[in-house]
This record gives structure tokens, C-alpha cells and sequence, in this order.
């Protein structure tokens, strides 16, 4: 059987309550991390138990969070009156602008231009900037040109095998053209081997009994008989 529903109401018996309360704020706190974690939130939780006692939780500082809380309570109550949104407005849009001049005149001054106004100490930490992201620069292209080269290294061992590869089935494929050859070249001799150990004709036969059957020639003359 599952669990009964449990009923959402005060909890008269004190141990149960504090008890309840310690295992509702350990899940709480848990489910605030993780909506942190997962969703990118700033997120910012504030308990105070029966007895006055603080647990709090923040994504990042629970100040920076309180601060910025405020500030978006303030800005949706000036939206509600025409006359505060129009201020709000011109005061986002003056804070840009002195952004962007900030970054214009940065950028200026990281391109070694208008450095007049500058003091020695001024240009220390110019320079300091400089070569901080100089160092950055060059460890980004080691790393890079490491990669690539652990990728090339890897694409020619993978290249050498195949062509090992290539190469065992050319030697297999010659092997195979060599033993056929060996076939073929055995298949031909032994026919011609039968076709001159071939039995003759009848009509051979008969003219080898004729040539053997004619007399020799004697190199002598026979000796005349004489009368007794």
C-alpha cells in the first residue's frame, strides 16, 4: 500500500515538528542547489525556525542576492507610475553610454593610443594587463596546436595501419596469382605429357610390323658350295 496524503497543517507534537522541520529544510536547501545547478539560477533562501534559529542558502553571496532583490522590487514598483518608467529608462540608457565610452577608451589604450593622460603607474598596469592576456593568448594557441597535432598523430597511425593492411592483401592477393599460376602451369604439363605417351592407331601398328619384318641386308656374301 502507498502512502496516505499527508494532511498540510500544524504539527502539535514538538518532537515531530522539529523532526518534520530538520528532514522539509535538508529536502529544501537540496532542491534550491540543484535549481542553482541545473537552470543557471541565483538563487537565495532564507529559513528561520520556531525557535529563531537562521539557515540560509545562496547560489553565490546571499548579500548580492538580498541587494538584488531589492533593486528589482524598486524598479517593478517605478514601472507601474508612466512618469518613474521614463526615468528608469533614461537612467539604464545613461549608464550604458558611460559603459561603452569605458570600453572605447579601454580598448584605445590596450591598442597603445591615447596615453597621454596616463601616469607611470597607470601604464604598469597597462602593460601588466597586456601581458597577462599575452600569456593567455599563447597558452590558447599551444593548447590548440597540441590538439592538432595529437589529431594529425592519430590520423597518420591510422593512415600506416591501413596501409599495412593494404599491403598484407597485396602480398595475399600475389600469393593466391602465384599458387594459381603453379596450378595452371602443373594442368598444362601433365597434358602434355599424355598427348606424347598417347597409344598409335591401328594404322601405325601395321607399319611398324612391316618395317620390322623386311630382311637386313648382309655385309658378306655367302661362300660358294663346293661338289663332294
Amino acid at each position: 500500500m502507498g502512502r496516505g496524503k499527508i494532511v498540510i497543517q500544524r504539527i502539535d507534537d514538538s518532537t515531530s515538528r522539529q523532526v518534520t522541520f530538520s528532514k522539509r529544510r535538508k529536502g529544501l536547501i537540496k532542491k534550491a542547489k540543484e535549481l542553482a545547478i541545473l537552470c543557471d539560477a541565483e538563487v537565495g533562501l532564507i529559513i528561520f525556525s520556531s525557535t529563531g534559529k537562521l539557515y540560509d542558502f545562496s547560489s553565490s553571496s546571499l548579500n548580492s542576492v538580498i541587494d538584488r532583490y531589492n533593486k528589482s522590487k524598486i524598479e517593478q514598483q517605478q514601472l507601474l507610475n508612466p512618469t518613474s518608467e521614463v526615468k528608469f529608462w533614461q537612467r539604464e540608457a545613461a549608464v550604458l553610454r558611460q559603459e561603452l565610452h569605458a570600453l572605447q577608451e579601454n580598448h584605445r589604450q590596450i591598442m597603445g593610443e591615447q596615453l597621454n593622460g596616463l601616469n607611470v603607474n597607470e601604464l604598469n598596469s597597462l602593460e601588466n594587463q597586456l601581458e597577462i592576456s599575452l600569456r593567455g593568448i599563447r597558452m590558447k594557441k599551444e593548447q590548440m596546436l597540441t590538439h592538432e597535432i595529437q589529431e594529425l598523430s592519430q590520423k597518420r597511425n591510422l593512415i600506416h595501419q591501413e596501409n599495412l593492411e593494404l599491403s598484407r592483401k597485396v602480398q595475399r592477393i600475389h600469393q593466391e596469382n602465384v599458387e594459381l599460376y603453379k596450378k595452371a602451369y602443373t594442368t598444362s604439363t601433365n597434358g602434355f605429357t599424355h598427348r606424347e605417351l598417347a597409344v598409335p592407331d591401328n594404322e601405325s601398328l601395321t607399319q611398324i610390323r612391316l618395317q620390322l619384318s623386311q630382311p637386313e641386308h648382309s655385309d658378306y656374301e655367302t661362300p660358294p658350295r663346293t661338289n663332294q
